[in-house]
């Protein structure tokens, strides 16, 4: 009884490991598929952003890229 115990335990955590493998493995390719959006902001005016580059409505300068990485420490 031990013994097939034992091997049920064995065969589920390898199971549990070969799922969790490609699971990870299926995160990782969606995200390097998929590009962010960028947002657009008026140097002079930080607080306003857009999706599409353009001018600022306030002062007519153009709009520049906001960085938007997640990787702040």
């Amino acid at each position: 009884m031990k013994k097939s115990f034992i091997i049920l335990a064995l065969a589920g955590l390898a199971l549990g490991a070969c799922n969790s493998a490609v699971k990870s493995t299926g995160k990782t390719d969606t995200t390097s598929t998929v590009k962010k959006k960028g947002k657009y902001t008026c140097t002079m005016h930080p607080d306003l952003t857009f999706d599409k580059p353009g001018t600022c409505p306030k002062c007519g300068m153009a709009l520049v890229e906001r960085d938007t990485t997640e990787d702040k420490k």
